[in-house]
């Protein structure tokens, strides 16, 4: 064997050795799959729990319900049934599954006690406790257990029924409390959790992320959407967020069936807190008002104004002796700012307008006729909601029809003295037919019709001139009275 054989098998030799070495230091290193690498990333919530749990509370409603004795009630073989099966008594039935089941009907004029679950959380160590405003309302007694297994008899301090917000106040001292969190800095995507009682099994823990945040669901309150899982005996619980924090206060659920069906909403904290502050001190909540009823301004709306982008809040209608009225505030007025704060959405304003203390002397910033204006209006305080006046039936008149109105579908009269009366408003003509690009506006006979573009229409001679100057190529904003409802419609006469 020659040195250059010797050299080569020498060379072979070596890198087996090194191929069989690695690939015995592969064979011995375990393998990590990928999911059990991404599964360090996942969040832990023990610790959370255990700082969070001892904090949060089970709450007990009683009423006190008579029983009628009469045939008909179901007996409490019946009940048990519903209570096993379900969670939950059936409606209108007493539910003490401690007491011994009687056989036959119960006797007349029988008092009883019905019991209501649900959930709440400490906010300060001498005993004050948030939860939901339905979870306590028309109880007779409210009883609290905490953590411990200790139960307390609570005094229901106030209730919310807008923003579903109530305080009650048990006698003790030295309680675990939780921390508020800034729902400001909350993000969408982030990990919550949950803590509560769901069909009554308590301290029961949930976790989801933030699905949405400024979820108009109510008047008063932009909820924060989740896909925690929430379930009666939830409601009143606290949201959480990471660093141990409530965020809300679990409220709402959407579903179909009426189990959780993988959305969830929360009263935003800083919004309950505002609410218990006043219902601390003084027991109520009192709200602001103006006297106007509101719509949202459609993307269409707004680029035939002259407004530019859809935002502020459409004026329907204006509360006759209104604080809004007084103001000079108009139907059909789009109001874009209140005291400097801009209104993106029609849902905006009466959030601000609640939180301003009745009395404020306040500014509105609103957009007629293709220009802002500003308006002083003094905020008055919100009462019961007040039903909307009935229009009353207007006298005939022979109409006076408008041959330019026919050219976009319309057909139009004077408005009578009485009708000007009824609607409050100086003049008008009135639709007797609508056709065409005027009846896909949506505009229809009865309407009045008071301003087209940002022409105010008198009368009929007033609604020919307009109509004859329209650019028949872009779309036309027709400012619109039905019944005490206003409203922009827009017509298209080149479709």
């Amino acid at each position: 064997m020659n040195r250059l054989t010797q050299l080569r098998e020498s060379t072979m030799a070596i890198a087996l050795t090194f191929a069989l070495a690695f690939a015995g230091s592969l064979a011995l290193a375990p393998v990590q799959p990928a999911y059990a690498q991404a599964g360090r990333n996942l969040p832990d919530f023990a610790d959370l729990v255990e700082q969070v749990g001892p904090a949060v509370v089970g709450i007990r409603t009683l009423e006190k319900v008579r029983n009628s004795g009469m045939p008909g009630n179901m007996d409490e073989e019946m009940q048990e049934f519903f209570r096993r099966f379900f969670g939950q008594p059936i409606p209108n039935t007493p539910n003490t599954p401690n007491q011994p089941r009687r056989r036959g009907p119960p006797q007349p004029d029988e008092e009883r006690q019905q019991r209501g679950l649900g959930s709440g959380f400490i906010l300060s160590a001498d005993g004050y406790v948030m939860t939901n405003a339905h979870v306590i309302e028309d109880a007779d007694e409210v009883i609290v257990t905490l953590t411990d297994k200790r139960e307390f008899k609570a005094k229901t301090i106030g209730l919310d029924k807008r923003t579903d917000v109530a305080i009650v106040k048990i006698e003790a001292t030295g309680l675990p409390f939780v921390k508020i969190g800034d729902v400001g800095k909350l993000r969408v995507g982030e990990w919550v959790l949950a803590i509560g009682s769901p069909f009554g099994l308590e301290s029961s823990v949930t976790a989801g992320i933030v699905s949405a945040k400024q979820r108009d669901t109510g008047d008063y309150l932009p909820l924060i959407q989740t896909d925690v899982a929430i379930n009666p005996g939830n409601s009143g619980g606290p949201l959480i967020n990471m660093r141990g924090e409530v965020v809300g206060i679990n409220s709402q659920i959407y579903s179909r069936s009426g189990g959780y069906m993988g959305i969830s909403f929360a009263i935003p904290v800083d919004e309950a807190m505002r609410v218990s502050e006043q219902l601390r001190t003084v027991g109520r909540v009192t709200r602001g008002r103006i006297g106007v009823s509101i719509d949202q301004v459609s993307r269409d709306v707004a680029e035939s104004i002259g407004l530019g982008r859809p935002m502020g809040a459409l004026v329907r209608g204006v509360e006759s002796g209104s604080p809004a009225e007084k103001a000079g505030v108009e139907p059909n007025d789009i109001i874009t700012k209140f005291n400097g704060v801009a209104i993106e959405r029609s849902t905006d304003l009466p959030r601000i307008v609640g939180n301003t203390k009745p009395g404020t002397h306040s500014t509105l910033t609103v957009f007629r006729k293709g220009a802002s204006r500003d308006l002083s209006v003094t905020v008055a305080e919100l009462e019961a909601d007040k039903p909307a006046r009935a229009a009353s039936a207007p006298k005939e008149e022979k109409p006076k029809i408008s041959s330019a109105a026919q050219a976009i579908g319309l057909q139009v009269s004077d408005l009578t003295a009485d009708q000007k009366k009824e609607l409050r408003v100086k003049g008008g003509v009135k639709v007797d037919a609508a056709a065409d690009a005027a009846a896909r506006a949506g505009i229809r006979e009865g309407d009045v019709i008071t301003q087209i573009g940002n022409v105010e229409v008198a009368a009929v001679r007033d609604f020919e001139s307009a109509v004859g100057k329209l650019d028949r190529a872009k779309p036309v904003p027709v400012y619109v009275r039905r019944g005490e409802v206003a409203a922009i419609l827009v017509i298209r006469p080149n479709r």
